[in-house]
């Protein structure tokens, strides 16, 4: 079976081999993470809560775990689908271990919100907007701000999004639905 990629890549399985003992050409799997990167980084971001220093650990972590095997990719699903999931259990797995650790005070937990930069007006309004929108989104609920930023900001169908959130599809397009709903309210209010 082979797997589904990006337009014009090469397989990383072999048509004959199936998802269980699919034999996975490193050099190919390694340019394709490289292609993908810029979207990891935004989805690891996005898992984090826009932690920067916390988003590179866990996409180092998955790296990790994919070159050296640890997690396989079967090609029931594209790459980038079944990345995006290894990416937020690693994220979560990685938050749960932090959380613990603040709580024992082994280490302390801290985040760091970076006021925009001064700039002409333009960019002072785009800022506003951005920040509007992160505000907007904290109101939501987990599931609902995981599918979001699936489908608007990595341009992911609402099934590949249910893929990566372990959820079913009906489950995804009703966070999916309630989430723009409630964004809308947020953001615009009951303007016309």
């Amino acid at each position: 079976m082979a797997c589904h990629m990006t337009a014009g890549a090469t397989p990383l399985m072999n048509a004959h081999d199936t998802p269980g003992d699919a034999l996975v050409d490193h050099a190919r799997l390694a340019h394709e993470l490289e292609a993908l990167h810029p979207h990891c980084f935004g989805w690891a971001m996005a898992c984090c809560e826009r932690q920067r220093d916390v988003a590179e650990d866990v996409l180092h972590d998955v790296y990790v775990k994919v070159l050296e095997g640890s997690a396989r990719f079967d090609g029931r699903s594209t790459l980038k689908t079944w990345l995006f999931g290894v990416i937020r259990r690693t994220a979560s797995s990685h938050g749960r271990r932090e959380r613990l650790r603040a709580v024992l005070g082994m280490r302390e937990v801290s985040r760091t919100d970076r006021p925009p930069a001064a700039s002409p007006a333009d960019e002072a309004e785009r800022g506003d907007r951005v920040a509007r929108t992160r505000h907007a989104l904290t109101r939501l609920s987990a599931r609902q701000r995981q599918v979001l930023e699936l489908v608007f900001y990595h341009d992911l169908t609402i099934e590949e999004a249910a893929a990566i959130m372990n959820v079913s599809v009906g489950s995804a397009r009703v966070h999916y639905h309630r989430a723009k709903a409630r964004m809308a309210t947020l953001l615009f209010g009951d303007r016309p």
